[in-house]
């Protein structure tokens, strides 16, 4: 059985380009908890306060419930649950996954195949942080998870290998994905004249762009091309908060910042909250600033609640 492919086709729910991570999500938890203790289980009441922590982190903006994919992952041959009466699911209601003691775990074959390839924990890891999650956030969610992988397969910047291929995946899930375009990191940051669309920063190291990177606004791992009116060019910093939500882009090319963002310091004031309302820097005049279908998905599936009003100055004195 090839597991690779199985899990890089995990079925999701679908509609109008909704995010529905909730699977991905407790598949990598559960790699971490067998990295761990690989004869353990999860009681859905025990890890329930986790995973609905993990989903309001990395998941859809709007509420959800870890009881769902805990209930249909099942059906995708990669998980199984039993109860306190036997083997099989009760379904998705809360009350009756706790009230029935239901506990899940990876399935026997999956649970054989690891133990006999300890190698397939990290490349099944990476096919999921690669095909559900943008590259910025991939090393945060291994440690949001528990899962100890090799730091050489993640690459905060480039992807999965640092060409968004599949390290060491054999060709099924090759040809189950698209190819990055290597050139958009230098087509965006071009465009955007080497300085963070939000901040100006336009750091070098010798004649290298350094802490400026390629954002994607429709996330590639959710079907956004590798063009310049998906990407912009922003600081390390700004482009984590951009895929965590924090930040966004609404209309007149406006900088959005969510009001759930909490931040005390100065620093915070200066580099996020002073950040609300402000116009986009760049880009150059004759290329493509972003699109507004790729505006419009960033908002409703990534941005985090309501948006902020500009930042009133400090009092003097």
């Amino acid at each position: 059985m090839d597991w690779l492919e199985r899990v890089a086709k995990l079925r999701r729910w679908t509609s109008n380009d909704v995010r529905a991570p909730h699977k991905p999500l407790l598949l990598l938890y559960a790699l971490g908890s067998f990295q761990r203790d690989a004869d353990g289980e999860l009681r859905y009441s025990a890890v329930e306060g986790e995973l609905k922590r993990l989903l309001e982190e990395y998941g859809p903006s709007h509420p959800t419930t870890p009881a769902y994919p805990f209930h249909h992952l099942v059906s995708d041959g990669v998980w199984e649950v039993r109860t306190d009466q036997g083997a099989g699911s009760p379904g998705t209601g809360v009350r009756v996954l706790r009230s029935s003691g239901a506990a899940g775990r990876l399935a026997p074959g999956l649970r054989t195949a690891l133990r006999k390839e300890p190698a397939l924990l990290g490349r099944l890891a990476r096919v999921l942080l690669d095909f559900h999650f943008p590259p910025s956030l991939h090393a945060d969610l291994c440690e949001a998870v528990g899962l100890d992988l090799d730091p050489a397969g993640i690459d905060g910047a480039g992807g999965i290998d640092g060409a968004g291929g599949i390290d060491g995946a054999g060709g099924s899930e090759r040809a189950a994905r698209r190819q990055r375009d290597r050139r958009m990191r230098e087509l965006v940051l071009t465009a955007y004249e080497f300085q963070c669309a939000f901040c100006g920063y336009d750091g070098m190291l010798g004649a290298s762009a350094v802490g400026l990177e390629a954002a994607h606004v429709r996330w590639w791992s959710h079907d956004g091309p590798d063009e310049v009116d998906n990407g912009l060019c922003l600081c390390s910093l700004h482009h984590k908060l951009f895929d965590k939500g924090v930040l966004g882009l609404g209309e007149g090319r406006r900088i959005l910042v969510s009001r759930r963002f909490v931040g005390r310091s100065e620093a915070s004031r200066q580099q996020v909250l002073a950040l609300a309302r402000r116009s986009v820097i760049g880009p150059q005049a004759g290329v493509a600033s972003v699109a507004g279908r790729h505006r419009r998905w960033h908002a409703e599936q990534v941005f985090r609640g309501e948006a902020r009003e500009s930042l009133s100055p400090a009092p003097a004195g």
